[in-house]
């Protein structure tokens, strides 16, 4: 089937190359050779403006490349002179010793304590109130400033360490009801924290 489609369009193509094309369509018949009357020509003058334009022969571009060097400056003529190098200047010493970054971190399981300790005096000295502001920890010393933030909030405050505990495996900081009341966060879940008040 496919053969018989290449030939009838082959077929075709050379029927309509076998028919003659008509003359193109005029008013008059086509004439010999004509001579032209050079009086029937009209003088034309061009007139060049005065000033040209012209390139100048420290043009770089129009030199040869050979001319062109590590050192060759490439700018525009009449052109500052491009420095060959940056002026001397003392640079300060950089500052010596390690610079530990205050970062917050994330204490997933953080808890308050309060009922039945009203009263009774901290392991740091103080007496344990319903509005004492502090945090209790195993280890750190009495007095160790620590911030503490309410991402559910925004709220921080920096506190300092007045009582030991918690005495839960795996807690790190217990609240003060003060604090925890400062914080919106009565309850054990996550906070954020970070050293001092920096």
């Amino acid at each position: 089937m496919r053969t018989r489609l290449i030939v009838a369009i082959a077929a075709l193509m050379a029927a309509s190359a076998l028919v003659a094309a008509p003359a193109p369509a005029s008013s008059r018949p086509p004439s010999g050779s004509r001579s032209i009357d050079p009086a029937t020509l009209t003088a034309v003058s061009l007139e060049l403006p005065a000033t040209a334009t012209s390139i100048t022969t420290d043009d770089l571009a129009q030199g040869p490349a050979a001319g062109l060097g590590p050192a060759t400056a490439l700018v525009e003529a009449g052109m500052a002179s491009v420095p060959r190098a940056r002026p001397a200047a003392r640079q300060p010493d950089a500052p010596r010793g390690s610079f530990t970054k205050n970062f917050w971190r994330f204490d997933p399981d953080i808890s308050w304590y309060g009922p039945g300790f009203y009263g009774s005096g901290t392991a740091c000295g103080q007496t344990y109130t319903r509005s004492i502001m502090g945090v209790a920890h195993r280890t750190l010393p009495c007095g160790t400033l620590v911030t503490f933030r309410n991402p559910a909030n925004g709220r921080q405050v920096t506190v300092p360490v007045i009582d030991r505990g918690p005495y839960v495996s795996g807690r790190t900081w217990d609240m003060s009801r003060g604090l925890c009341e400062y914080l919106g966060h009565c309850f054990t879940g996550s906070i954020e924290w970070r050293w001092g008040g920096g």
